[in-house]
């Protein structure tokens, strides 16, 4: 095992499948506040193909690996929005979530970014809280006939 930890690189469009595998990992397997037909719904399936590598595409994404094994990513569009942030379970706890915002918040930085927003899922919204980030306001969304409830975040840099 490398002693130094995971390295945080940027993704490219060959990651983007791969991606959705972490995602679909963190969301059925980690621990949840969602019942099972919740998560079914935010995520029946890995995402992946066209539409998946469209809406990566217009994003920076950084990706924490070790080894070949991708063990979590966030993402950021132009303006601020933080995305995805997802970290497999076998990774959680071990503070790549602040390894891998505090390089989401330098390439905001770089780029004059005055705030960062996000919807944060009900596991997320604590991680979020802990980088500086405050709760707007709760809102429920409807996905596949299911309610998820969320909180729209922001922290000001």
């Amino acid at each position: 095992m490398d002693v130094s930890g995971p390295r945080i690189r940027t993704a490219t469009e060959a990651d983007y499948d791969a991606l959705g595998e972490v995602m679909f990992d963190a969301i059925h397997n980690g621990p949840s506040k969602y019942t099972d037909a919740q998560s079914r719904a935010w995520a029946p399936d890995p995402r992946k193909g066209e539409a998946w590598h469209a809406r990566l595409a217009k994003q920076k994404i950084l990706i924490a690996e070790q080894g070949q094994d991708l063990l979590g990513f966030m993402s950021i569009e132009p303006g601020g929005y933080v995305d995805f942030a997802y970290i497999r379970p076998s990774a959680q706890g071990s503070g790549l979530f602040r390894r891998l915002f505090e390089a989401v918040q330098a390439w905001a930085l770089e780029r004059g970014e005055s705030d960062l927003t996000t919807h944060a899922s009900l596991m997320a919204q604590p991680a979020f809280a802990a980088m500086g980030f405050r709760v707007d306001y709760h809102e429920t969304v409807e996905v596949a006939g299911e309610s998820l409830a969320r909180a729209h975040m922001t922290k000001t840099l």
